[in-house]
């Protein structure tokens, strides 16, 4: 078995504790280049990046819940309060108790929230052109990409142990 090993660590590329043969590497570099990316075009419009991904939900579905959006955005209470805090802040979105139980907030889009997804619109298309890539090559990584969150969601729902 030894000589395996030392044949295995030889030959250029099967040594997996390297820093290109990691996958958690590559989606790390790739996320970090795609928010500097989405930056100047989000200061345009006085968001960040995190308070992007909320206006896209809402803008989607308002009217939600925020344990709905806490979903559907995979963050916890302590990141999501403070960025919905500082949209109705923004005056983009209220937070309204929900009639039925009043421990639900609900959070709805101001008419300047609803406004801003005009000036957002071109912002999906300026990063496809910059990706180089089609618009089905993009789809089919989103896709792989859905499949792998939703596999590494499900293992950590199942081993929360896992999660700290």
């Amino acid at each position: 078995m030894p000589e395996l090993e030392s044949k295995e660590h030889s030959v250029p590329g099967t040594d997996l504790l390297t820093l290109d043969r990691q996958m958690c590497f590559a989606l790390y570099s790739a996320s970090l280049a795609m928010t500097k990316l989405y930056k100047p075009l989000l200061s345009e419009l006085g968001l960040t990046y995190p308070q992007y991904l909320v206006m896209l939900v809402l803008w989607e579905r308002d009217g939600i819940r925020v344990s709905g959006l806490k979903e559907r955005l995979h963050l916890d209470y302590g990141t999501l309060t403070p960025l919905v805090k500082r949209l109705e802040k923004q005056e983009l979105l209220v937070r309204q108790r929900s009639p039925e139980d009043e421990r639900q907030v609900i959070l709805r889009l101001t008419q300047r929230g609803r406004s801003l997804k005009e000036a957002a619109r071109r912002i999906p298309e300026q990063v496809a052109g910059v990706s180089g890539c089609s618009l089905a090559e993009l789809e089919e990584l989103k896709t792989q990409l859905c499949a792998l969150r939703n596999r590494l969601h499900s293992h950590l729902d199942s081993h929360p142990e896992e999660r700290a």
